[in-house]
């Protein structure tokens, strides 16, 4: 089950801004990721999925951010960058993966602040970049005891599908069912996350 799709944008306050004009609901501020350089918002997208947006924290302008996860430096416009997948248990699933030919990485320990003070700790995994699929591949994510995002999020949107375009749509494939994550996949001139949304003003797809 996908856990949430990771929106890269320039300017946190401005896709802010943008999201609640075009869909009629607002993001809420998440945190800051301290020490990567990178700050979210959320929007919760129907019971078990929320869209994290992400960008450059200013005030943490000393940390270099040129080989975060999400390539978030010189970002030019919004883009659906990758997404996750619950996945409870979070080291069975990564032996299970390994075995089936596809190693996502090995689970990390995260942390951050919400703006009300409280610590929010969970695990995922982050593959090498070569292995990334170009971003395409969804990393393994488990909340643990941390209540869901989805559940704490502003709410009155739902996630309707999300599909993937991609030069070489087999191996996408191939490591996807090594992962137990069923999305579609086609070819397509260049890799993209393709995402459809149902708003209060509308359907809206992102990618």
């Amino acid at each position: 089950m996908i856990d949430h799709l990771v929106y890269a944008v320039p300017d946190l306050a401005a896709a802010m801004d943008d999201l609640e004009r075009d869909w009629g609901v607002r993001p809420a501020a998440g945190g800051k990721h301290t020490g990567r350089g990178s700050h979210n918002a959320l929007l919760s997208l129907g019971e078990g999925p929320y869209l994290e947006l992400i960008a450059i924290d200013p005030d943490q302008a000393a940390v270099d951010v040129a080989n975060h996860s999400f390539q978030l430096a010189n970002l030019a416009s919004p883009v659906l960058r990758t997404f996750a997948v619950k996945a409870p248990g979070i080291a069975e699933r990564v032996a299970r993966a390994r075995a089936a030919g596809f190693d996502p990485g090995t689970p990390q320990a995260m942390s951050r602040k919400t703006p009300a003070g409280d610590t929010l700790n969970w695990h995922l995994t982050r593959a090498e970049p070569a292995k990334s699929g170009d971003g395409m591949l969804p990393f393994l994510i488990d909340w643990g005891e941390t209540p869901h995002p989805s559940a704490t999020s502003p709410q009155g949107c739902t996630l309707i599908s999300l599909r993937i375009e991609h030069p070489d749509p087999a191996a996408i494939r191939a490591a996807l069912a090594a992962l137990e994550v069923d999305v579609p996949v086609s070819e397509g001139p260049a890799p993209a996350l393709v995402a459809v949304i149902d708003t209060p003003n509308g359907r809206r797809e992102i990618r």
